[in-house]
């Protein structure tokens, strides 16, 4: 492979415009070339991404060398391994095995008139996805655009612009070894900021939707100045509700997994609600546990006087979205009180029941109105390779067209088909 993308020396106008109009004519390609296709590109990609292993790594450890000042929790997000490079290649051939939304029947009737009408999905077009930290995203994103025969245009954040770059490589390989335009899969070859801004604000006529996956900040810059939809969600303020009918030694493998498996993702729970019922047997051995596993825990007054180390927390803290180490405590009357806490301070994204009350879950699961709610499950589950998606491009927490993680189905819209024979309207 080469070494990367030569800095661009265009105009930014220029070069997006013209990044703009490839992707349109290569989404008009995607949407008619064959499942088999689309899936040998995968297939290869996969193949280059293992092949290519040593040159990625390298290019992310340039990287990482230069991110200074960056928190632990994104630098966490920015490193790779080779761990995560396999989880990469086996996430596309997982993309791989999944069916091919494209051209599927999702309804069909006929009218008395003779007229058959079938609604049948087809690809959004060109997806814009901006995003920050993650290098994976780059091969997620591009995988699950080409499976639902979209083209993209990626616009990473230039603290990962190396191992983005290396990463892409691999996937215009896979593209050219299938036959496939090598710009059904752009990644803007800049990290001028411009870009960004002319890329929401002035391509609406190339771009159908934009997918942003960051920080606060971007994704409301994204929402504000795009001209097209926006798929997305702000903050992921994820809770586990622990209800006087929870196994104690369960709840604790939960709880710790939730918040301390990777502090860093969306998913991560960013507050323990206790039932007050079961303060006297659960809310010590919780506190504690997240003490020793090096967590800093923010409690209300019933957890504070559990131990020294504990935080009071504020009021800020029932908002927060930590991504670190940290997580806020509070006891609640109940599921009741528990489904009111989430009502208002959540962000709708994802949150978490451990009972073993049957009843009591189903009546968390029915109430509390986030994309993903979860019975006796950690919430970093809130993953589209878990839920059998093979990847995702991030979680959604819109209640329009996309809910939950973003996967192949979530990139489709739909189209009618009538078949007449002469008919006219009277």
């Amino acid at each position: 492979m080469s070494s990367g993308p030569l800095p661009a020396a265009e105009p930014v106008p220029a070069l997006m415009r013209a990044i703009g109009r490839s992707a349109v004519a290569a989404a008009a390609v995607l949407a008619l070339v064959s499942t088999s296709q689309k899936d040998r590109a995968l297939a290869a990609a996969a193949a280059s991404l293992r092949a290519h292993r040593r040159e990625i790594l390298d290019a992310n450890v340039a990287d990482r060398g230069a991110a200074a000042g960056l928190s632990g929790a994104l630098l966490d997000r920015l490193a790779l391994d080779e761990a995560r490079i396999e989880a990469m290649a086996a996430g596309l051939e997982q993309i791989v095995a999944l069916s091919d939304p494209i051209g599927a029947v999702l309804a069909e009737w006929s009218r008395p008139n003779g007229m058959r009408i079938e609604r049948v999905r087809v690809p959004l077009g060109v997806i814009g996805i901006i995003y920050e930290s993650r290098p994976n995203v780059t091969a997620d994103a591009g995988a699950l655009c080409l499976k639902s025969g979209n083209a993209v245009i990626l616009r990473g954040g230039s603290e990962s612009t190396r191992s983005n770059a290396a990463i892409h490589r691999c996937l215009v390989f896979g593209l050219e070894q299938a036959g496939l335009p090598a710009t059904s899969i752009q990644l803007v070859p800049t990290t001028d900021r411009a870009a960004v801004g002319y890329l929401l604000a002035e391509m609406a006529d190339c771009v159908d939707v934009f997918v942003p996956r960051g920080g606060r900040s971007l994704i409301e810059r994204v929402q504000r100045d795009a001209r097209v939809p926006v798929i997305g969600h702000l903050e992921g303020v994820c809770h586990v509700y622990v209800d006087r009918d929870a196994d104690l030694a369960m709840a604790e493998r939960i709880v710790l997994n939730a918040k301390m498996r990777r502090t860093g993702v969306c998913g991560a729970a960013e507050t323990l609600l206790v039932d007050r019922a079961a303060a006297s047997t659960h809310l010590a051995p919780l506190i504690r546990a997240l003490l020793a596993a090096g967590c800093e825990v923010r409690a209300d007054a019933a957890g504070c006087a559990i131990d020294g180390r504990v935080k009071a927390a504020t009021e800020a803290d029932w908002y927060a979205e930590y991504l670190d180490a940290i997580i806020a405590v509070r006891l609640v009357d109940g599921v009741d009180g528990a489904i009111a806490h989430i009502g208002r301070y959540g962000s709708h994204h994802t949150d978490c029941i451990v009972t073993a009350n049957a009843g009591t879950a189903e009546r968390f699961l029915t109430q509390v109105d986030s994309a993903i709610v979860l019975h006796n499950a950690s919430t970093q589950f809130a993953d589209g390779g878990e839920f059998g998606m093979g990847a995702e491009i991030g979680i959604s927490t819109d209640k329009f067209h996309a809910r939950g993680p973003v996967g192949v189905e979530q990139l489709t819209s739909y189209k009618y088909l009538i078949r007449g024979s002469g008919q006219i309207r009277p």
